[in-house]
């Protein structure tokens, strides 16, 4: 019996080898993450087939010959080879027998269909083959062998241990949109000229083909004019009342400099030189040519400012003919954007010539006068062989014939664009604009953009160009741009470049986590792909309790929280499910005093703390849960949860966009709370918010008022404050007024607004916010 066991044992193991060797032969290559094909973006069609392509010392990249272009592509992939793996790569023409184990870079004008970006490629286990109508294409397709090797290709020193293999695959791929772009705005902060070209390599890798270099601005003058030397001598630096400069500028030479290193990659920069509006830099170095005649100095403030190039003196235009041609020197884009975008026309009503200008050219209005004024700068620019781009509003008072619109405020500039015949680029604020906070816009909401509005016909449908993504920087200096922009621009390069069918978030949010190793060795300090824990509070009227429910848009990990008011750390509470602070804020509620609980959640990772801590405070105080009236709507953006927002005992913080105050534009604020029957009080407390940089102000006096019946109301207090409007810091202003412990059902609380921005702000005369959350009563 011994001797048969010790038989069959062996060739038992051998029978479950067998068997485990064959599954792991037949399962998906898919299936397996250290072999999943995870490209951004994605490409059109991508087969996966069996086994890999290995890099050795033998392999030899062979490029068509006679065309330097593809030979300099071949260079930069054994250049990138050999960094990573070491490996001394041998470069060459092309010949009519390629050697085996090689990779073939081939112009094919069989590939025209695939357009002047699309490529092909063939990876098997004895060789690689690019194919592409135009050396763009292949230059794309080297990005996808790039993001096929193993990440390590990406680090710029050799890594001993990688198997420099790439996965069969079969693909054909073409972009949707010829126009796939990312907006810099150096004119608020200015940024290096090795950091625009590293942000031309990030785009190049991920298929974007277009940088929006925004060049000038309010805040400073970025770009070198040699007839205009003040532009940088005066105009590229602001000075603070501190004392404190701060700007730079790009010579003529670094310009020239980019614009050559972009298109080595395939990008093409469009820059911007802003007129009429967002103009007040250039009025500050040459003043003559402002309605005013000055003096300036260039802003330190954001936001819209009066003072725009005066449309009535032919000096204005001779001074932007000769910046024109200047830019038009230094950039190969066949498109000039020119802004058009928030101009004011306070001076234009006040300016005798701009005035006189409307009459002459039989114009309506000031708006009409911004049209012609386009129109005259349209006109120049095609006399030198370019095409002109502005914001939508150079929709207004008619386009110039031959414009191409980018839509901002949502699409209709780019539907109106499109019916009348005209190209447009779509970057809508709610879904493009990445100096927006992660938690307005998230890698979810960018990917769920749509960039063909809907109810166009095919013909009009063809007018959309593309879209971009804009990087305005008011709050984003250099070194805080990437994690803006990263991951968000994944989302937009792969919604810009692949087809519409078939996308699916979790599978692109799975391609992402992978694509993560390759950013970190190319050095990205990218952001969260959306909030990594947030606070979901909602009042109970009939059980008078908050629930609280924690949420993330992140996977993986884990939300941990405290009540205490203390940070939360990896000891926390472990949040597993639905918070009830009802019993401490009840207490509170029965013995007439106000009590709060302060919420702190954070999101840990594998016990490390991963992105920002999310905080809210509830708190139960005697109108939590009443009725309450209002005489004006407040504003739909801005609704802090609704018609119960001023009393469910939710606060918010100095983030006006935090989702918890109610906005009112221009309107005074009255409102009155019924609490449901007689109660005795002691004191009325209401919170605005004030941020002058964002238009919104602290009311000019706060009215409070006490009735039994609801018709017949007693003053009880009308209180001001001493706060400056020119803080330039967000701040919450709390206005408590007492009574002597008064019984009475209806509370009146009347807030006066400010109505419009005073004098000295950059919106001077135009809406001003009031921002409320929360009316206490004790």
């Amino acid at each position: 019996m011994e001797r048969p066991l010790l038989v069959a044992l062996p060739a038992l193991l051998f029978t479950l080898i067998a068997v485990l060797f064959a599954l792991t032969r037949c399962a998906s290559p898919e299936s397996n993450p250290e072999t999943r094909v995870t490209v951004i973006p994605k490409p059109t069609l991508l087969k996966r087939g069996e086994g890999w392509f290995e890099v050795t010392e033998k392999t030899a990249i062979l490029h068509e010959p006679g065309n330097p272009a593809v030979e300099r592509i071949a260079r930069d992939l054994a250049d990138r080879l050999g960094r990573a793996s070491g490996l001394s790569l041998n470069i060459a023409p092309l010949s009519r027998e390629p050697n085996d184990r090689s990779i073939i870079l081939a112009l094919n004008a069989g590939a025209r269909a695939l357009g002047d970006e699309g490529y092909t490629l063939s990876v098997r286990p004895g060789g690689v083959r690019l194919e592409a109508a135009k050396p763009a294409g292949l230059f794309r397709g080297v990005q996808t062998v790039r993001q096929l090797l193993p990440p390590e290709i990406e680090k710029k020193s050799r890594t001993a241990g990688i198997d420099w293999t790439i996965p069969c695959v079969s693909i054909e791929d073409k972009p949707r949109f010829a126009w796939r772009g990312l907006l810099l705005d150096c004119g608020r902060h200015f940024m290096s000229t090795e950091y625009v070209k590293r942000t031309i390599d990030l785009l190049a890798y991920h298929k974007m083909n277009r940088l929006h270099w925004h060049l000038t601005e309010d805040q400073g003058w970025r770009i070198e004019i040699k007839k205009y030397p003040a532009l940088t001598r005066k105009g590229a630096w602001r000075r603070y009342d501190d004392g404190t400069v701060y700007g730079g500028f790009y010579t003529q030479e670094e310009i020239a400099e980019v614009v050559a290193y972009a298109r080595d990659r395939y990008v093409t920069i469009v820059p911007e030189i802003e007129l009429p509006g967002h103009s007040v830099a250039a009025l500050a170095s040459y003043p003559e040519i402002s309605c005013t005649g000055g003096p300036f100095e260039v802003e330190t403030q954001w936001g819209v400012h009066k003072d725009v190039y005066c449309a009535g003196k032919e000096e204005t235009f001779d001074f932007l003919e000769n910046v024109l041609t200047e830019v038009i020197a230094l950039f190969d884009s066949p498109f000039i954007h020119i802004g058009g975008d928030e101009c004011p026309k306070d001076r234009w009503k006040a300016c005798n010539l701009c005035q006189a200008r409307i009459e002459k050219e039989a114009l309506d209005d000031e708006h009409e006068l911004q049209s012609w004024f386009i129109r005259r700068i349209e006109a120049f620019l095609n006399s030198k062989g370019r095409r002109l781009i502005g914001w939508d509003e150079i929709l207004e008072g008619g386009l110039a014939p031959g414009a191409t619109v980018q839509s901002w405020r949502g699409m209709d500039g780019a539907i109106a664009a499109a019916r009348a015949g005209h190209d447009a680029i779509v970057s809508p604020t709610s879904h493009a604009y990445f100096d927006y906070s992660i938690g307005a816009i998230d890698l979810r909401k960018v990917y769920s953009f749509e960039p063909i509005p809907p109810g166009l016909t095919p013909e009009e449908e063809r007018h959309i160009l593309g879209g971009e993504c804009n990087m305005w920087t008011e709050r984003a200096p250099q070194e805080t741009v990437n994690g803006k922009v990263f991951p968000r621009i994944l989302a937009m390069c792969e919604v810009l470049w692949s087809d519409r069918d078939g996308r699916d978030y979790a599978e692109f949010h799975g391609r992402v986590q992978d694509h993560y190793k390759r950013l970190d060795y190319l050095g990205v300090d990218y952001g969260p792909a959306a909030r990594p824990v947030v606070i979901v509070p909602s009042f109970d009227k009939e059980t008078r309790s908050f629930e609280i429910v924690l949420e993330s848009g992140e996977q993986d990990v884990a939300m941990r929280y405290t009540l205490d008011g203390t940070r939360p750390s990896s000891d926390s509470l472990l949040y597993a499910r639905r918070l009830n602070v009802a019993q401490r804020l009840n207490v509170a509620q029965r013995l007439n005093v106000r009590e709060s609980t302060e919420i702190r959640a954070r999101a840990f990772r594998d016990g490390i703390p991963y992105g920002e801590e999310a905080r809210r405070r509830v708190m139960m105080h005697r109108a939590v849960g009443a009725t309450v009236s209002l005489t004006a709507a407040y504003s739909a953006k801005y609704t802090g949860g609704g018609d119960q927002a001023l009393v469910d005992g939710l606060t918010g913080s100095v983030d006006f966009g935090d989702g918890f105050w109610q906005a009112y534009l221009h309107d005074d604020l009255e409102a009155t709370i019924d609490l449901g029957a007689p109660r005795t009080i002691e004191t009325i407390t209401a919170r605005f918010l004030q941020n002058s940089n964002s238009w919104i102000f602290l009311p000019t006096e706060v009215e409070y008022s006490l009735s039994s019946d609801g018709l017949n109301y007693e003053t009880l207090a009308t209180l001001s404050h001493d706060v400056a409007q020119k803080n330039p810091d967000p701040l919450i202003k709390e206005f408590p007024a007492s009574c002597d412990k008064t019984e009475v059902r209806y509370v009146r609380v009347r807030a006066r607004s400010v109505k419009v921005c005073p004098q000295w702000h950059p919106g001077a005369g135009q809406k001003a916010w009031l921002f409320v959350d929360e009316i206490i009563v004790e």
